[in-house]
Parts: structure tokens; C-alpha cells; sequence
């Protein structure tokens, strides 16, 4: 009988195969140079990642970060993006209410009034995507109680005025530079 309780023993503690799923986060952005908005999102996004990362993985998770920099309305058109920053957690955004304040950051890159996303957490706004609020999303999306969808987002998208602005300014921006020759013989 002790050896039939060795066996068994030995088949509770036999390595299991075990088939994760997977959480894709998208996290698209129109700068990470600049922007103090996306770049505190980002941080806040890494932060709440690195926390839940080992829970997900004990209850079969795995997070995939896909970071997107949306530099053309084309591109911004095809990602159905109409915010900076976005989060999309399997492809919906972590808060589908648009909400936008202007941005003093994004200005400077293009010269003119850019808005950028305000996020609402627990009733109160952040110009950054709070840690909680990435954290309850995440969550929510494993245990099957996510309340965001991305109804209204469909084929019938239309970039908002802000970003065409933004896009339009910065291409400008870049024929200017590509126009600018330095006083020596060769362009810079």
C-alpha cells in the first residue's frame, strides 16, 4: 500500500502542461518623446503590468504589449484610434467615453491647440491613465466583467477634427524641415 501512495504522489507532482490564454493590451500613443499624457500612461501602464503579470500567469494568463505610435491620420483611421493615449485591452478600449482637455505638452510639437485624453477614475479626472484604472480593466477582462465594448466604432469611423489637426500640423512640420537647408553645399 505505501508504494500505491508513492505513485500518486508522484502524479500530483508531475509538471502539467497547461494552456494559457492570452490578454492582448494595446497601448497606441501620438508621442513618447514629448507628450506628458502618454508618457505617464505608459509608465502607469508598465507599473500595473509588472504588478498582475504573476497573478495572471498563476491563473493561466499571459499579457502581450503591443505599443503603437499612430503617426499618420491614415494610420489613425485604420486603428479606428480617436484618442491619445488609447489603451485596448483584446481590442477594446479600457474607457470607451470620450473625454479631452487641451494638452500644453502636445502643443509645443505642432504649434497649435491639441487635446488630448482625460481619463475618469472613481470620479475624478487624471490627464494619465491612473494604475487602477488599467489594473480594474485587466481584471475585469479575465474574470469575464468588462462593461467597455466598442459599439458605435465601427466601419462608419471618423477621425475626430483634434487629431486630423495634429496630423496635418506635424506633416507640415516635417515638409518644413525637409525643405531647410543648412548654408553649406549639402542639405541637413
Amino acid at each position: 500500500m505505501a508504494n500505491h501512495e508513492t505513485n500518486l504522489l508522484e502524479t500530483l507532482t508531475e509538471p502539467t502542461e497547461e494552456k494559457h490564454n492570452k490578454l492582448i493590451i494595446d497601448f497606441m500613443y501620438i508621442d513618447l518623446e514629448v507628450c506628458s499624457r502618454c508618457k505617464g500612461t505608459e509608465a502607469n501602464l508598465n507599473k500595473a503590468i509588472n504588478e498582475v503579470t504573476p497573478m495572471l500567469n498563476t491563473v493561466g494568463y499571459d499579457i502581450l504589449v503591443n505599443r503603437v505610435l499612430v503617426g499618420s491620420e491614415e494610420q489613425a483611421i485604420s486603428l479606428h484610434f480617436d484618442l491619445s493615449p488609447t489603451i485596448r485591452i483584446n481590442g477594446t478600449d479600457i474607457q470607451p467615453a470620450s473625454k479631452e482637455s487641451n494638452c500644453g505638452s502636445c502643443n509645443t510639437i505642432t504649434g497649435i491647440d491639441v487635446d488630448c485624453r482625460v481619463w475618469v477614475y472613481k470620479g475624478k479626472e487624471y490627464t494619465e491613465a491612473p494604475k487602477g484604472i488599467i489594473m480594474d480593466a485587466i481584471l475585469a477582462e479575465v474574470y469575464g466583467q468588462s462593461s467597455a465594448s466598442n459599439e458605435g466604432k465601427g466601419e462608419n469611423f471618423v477621425l475626430s477634427g483634434n487629431l486630423k489637426n495634429f496630423f496635418d500640423q506635424k506633416e507640415k512640420q516635417r515638409s518644413k524641415d525637409d525643405n531647410m537647408c543648412c548654408s553649406s553645399d549639402q542639405c541637413c
